[in-house]
């Protein structure tokens, strides 16, 4: 027997299209094809049963008493072997296969949905059954009757059947949507700059939607999320008004049942969970799961590129991540560090192609966005409503009183809280801020449990992303001094790499590069994080180290602190050997960082030609400037080993021709230099 049509489903948080297209069954047996259909209809009628709201249930119900119908049929003419089937039967029943299809995702997309979601999404939803509805009636209406030897019962049964679909018309249920109504009205009392009346806030959630346990607001959340951040196209509901909701149920959540105890377990959990999904990410094919390549993952997302577009710095990311990143308020590249000079995107072509390519050779689905005129293409920045703004600013007015006046358990759920909070938006950072909720958090720095720790420096770390709150934590007492302990002594990996993307993140301001590095030990803990660290956390440690190294009053405590010989260290290290050759040509521009590269000798020569060979046109310049730099500055060991490399003509021949405006000035610069010292060790022989 063949297998029955292969079809791709459509992601699992998507609306189903209603012009999905699926391979109906081909080269079957008629009775072949007549069990497949019993068999997906009754999967289909078995999933009806799943959906857990009464208005959805009742939509599928005219549905699920057509298939029935068909059910019947089948298995009357299975059992009395009514073959062959005439031609136009055939086709019907081809076409039934597809519509049970199409029903059968769109009720799995209902029943994994979220209450709330389902209820804003009524309309589009109701008119999707009444679609499916409708075809179903249609395929009733032209099935040929009249060509099969049925048993009159049943065939008076389908004629029935078809003269009470001729009458169906689309539902939507008028308390869904007087409910649906009531949601609304709660966002326009925030955008008025009042907050809903708990009673009201409990019948809705609790009452009438169901939503009875921190559980359940937790899943309403994280789903929510999902679907503002996958930007849906065909969606009724635009990011404003669902970043507006998730800010309703967040507040709603805590309005209503405060902080439980069992949230601190979640934190814990959530916590291990994401500390266990480390390294390359995997893209599934068929049952197969297969590595993909890592130039084809975003940086930040980490999962295969859709969309690659080249940003202001000259890096490559996911268009939806860069786009969502942009939107949280972040001004610097998440790669480089950089700050983003404009918002035009520039899509990465060349780079789409390959990975279509990839995919098509890897059998995994790959769905290019559709192509435009334009080479370039400006992000739109959604503004973040009143409504939004205003519930999360009292979510974190109750989130901050739990910190300053709760148990230890529920301060240790306040600062998860905040912390994601703080991961979106600048006006949850700045309405954090506000609230006082820096100094309680610097407070939890010194804290015996980890996750604690751990929540509240990154929590510090989300604050620092906004200028306004950078100066903030900057004026608070002690707040550095309780970081560089955190990035020295921290309980978890996880909270010295954020102490130290909060420092990377502080010294972008240029007045406080100097403060940064004149705190006892902050440099000297960046060193070691860079030396032993994670390869994220040496990412954040290079990155602090670049920016401190911007400042020349900074050159010779960084030297002290060995930052020098990190950096060289790096220099062959994956993902930060951009910002060590670039610290290493700022830091050698002063005597004594030029004095301690040159007692690197041999290490520094063998780093700084690697990335003269395999480095970006930008490190490459940085390469090249410094060794320049070095040798000018009385590097005479590392001029004569630099002399004895083989590869250094073709090297700085190569840059004089691809190599950027500085980069072939210093080259020439550099040539000249080598042949000098040459010649006085030619004429010393002679």
């Amino acid at each position: 027997m063949a297998s029955p049509a292969i079809f791709y489903s459509l992601p699992r948080r998507r609306l189903p299209s209603l012009g999905a297209s699926f391979i109906p069954p081909t080269d079957l047996t008629d009775l072949s094809l007549i069990q497949i259909l019993i068999t997906v209809a009754t999967d289909v009628i078995s999933a009806s049963l799943n959906l857990h709201i009464p208005s959805l249930r009742r939509k599928s119900r005219s549905l699920t008493r057509k298939i029935n119908t068909f059910v019947v049929l089948l298995e009357y003419l299975k059992d009395f072997s009514v073959f062959p089937l005439p031609s136009s039967a055939d086709l019907c029943f081809k076409e039934l296969y597809i519509l049970l299809h199409r029903l059968k995702i769109l009720i799995n997309y209902c029943s994994q949905s979220s209450r709330l979601w389902l209820l804003l999404r009524n309309p589009s939803i109701s008119r999707h059954f009444h679609d499916l509805n409708r075809d179903i009636s249609t395929l009733l209406d032209v099935f040929p009757l009249k060509e099969i030897d049925l048993d009159p019962d049943l065939k008076e049964q389908i004629e029935l059947l078809q003269e009470q679909s001729r009458q169906s018309k689309l539902f939507i249920d008028p308390q869904d949507e007087v409910l649906r109504c009531r949601l609304f009205a709660f966002l326009e009392e925030f955008e008025q700059g009042r907050r809903p009346d708990l009673m009201q806030l409990q019948a809705v959630f609790i009452d009438q939607l169901g939503i009875r346990d921190v559980r359940a607001f937790r899943s309403e959340i994280e789903f929510l999320e999902e679907q503002l951040h996958s930007q849906e196209e065909d969606s009724d509901l635009t990011v404003s008004v669902l970043d507006g909701f998730v800010a309703l149920v967040r507040y709603s959540r805590f309005q209503i049942f405060g902080i439980e105890e069992e949230e601190e377990r979640k934190s814990d959990y959530t916590l291990n969970c994401k500390k266990s999904i480390k390294g390359p990410i995997c893209s599934q094919s068929g049952e197969a799961f297969v590595a993909v390549p890592k130039d084809f993952c975003c940086p930040i997302s980490l999962d295969l590129m859709r969309d690659p577009v080249i940003i202001s710095t000259g890096q490559t990311y996911d268009r939806a991540s860069i786009v969502r990143w942009m939107e949280e308020g972040h001004r610097n590249c998440p790669n480089s560090g950089q700050m983003i000079s404009h918002d035009l995107l520039i899509p990465n072509r060349a780079l789409r192609g390959l990975i279509a390519q990839w995919c098509a050779a890897k059998s995994i689905p790959f769905d290019p966005p559709e192509s435009t005129d334009a080479a370039t293409e400006t992000v739109t920045i959604p503004a973040t409503t009143k409504a939004a703004i205003g519930a999360n600013r009292a979510t974190a007015e109750l989130l901050v009183q739990q910190l300053a006046n709760g148990p230890h358990m529920a301060k240790t759920v306040a600062a998860h809280e905040l912390r994601m909070l703080a991961k979106n938006g600048k006006e949850n950072r700045i309405a954090i801020a506000e609230a006082g909720a820096i100094p309680l958090l610097l407070q939890l720095f010194s804290s015996s449990n980890p996750v604690m720790q751990e929540n509240s420096v990154t929590a510090i770390l989300n604050l620092s992303l906004h200028d306004k709150t950078k100066s903030l934590i900057m004026e608070e007492e002690g707040c550095l001094k309780s970081i560089v302990n955190v990035l020295r002594d921290g309980l978890t990996e996880e909270a010295r790499e954020n102490a130290a993307a909060a420092l990377f993140s502080l010294s972008m301001v240029h007045d406080y590069k100097k403060r940064i590095a004149d705190e006892a030990g902050a440099v000297e803990s960046l060193v070691g994080l860079l030396m032993e660290g994670s390869s994220r956390g040496k990412k954040d440690a290079v990155a602090a180290l670049f920016n401190l190294s911007t400042r020349s009053e900074n050159c010779e405590r960084m030297v002290k602190a060995g930052a020098v010989s990190a950096l060289v260290g790096a220099l062959g290290t994956e993902g930060v050997t951009e910002e060590a050759v670039g610290a290493l040509a700022l830091l050698v521009r002063q005597k004594a960082g030029a004095e301690a590269v040159a007692k690197e000798d041999e290490m520094v020569v063998v780093g700084l030609i690697k990335v003269m060979r395999w480095g970006t046109p930008k490190g490459k310049e940085n390469a090249v400037a410094t060794l320049l730099t070095v040798c000018r500055s009385g590097g005479v060991a590392i001029t004569e080993r630099l002399v004895q490399v083989p590869t250094l003509a073709g090297l700085l021949q190569m840059l004089l021709l691809t190599g950027t405006k500085r980069a072939r000035r210093k080259a020439a610069s550099l040539a000249r230099m080598c042949e000098r010292c040459k010649f006085a060790a030619f004429y010393m022989e002679t």
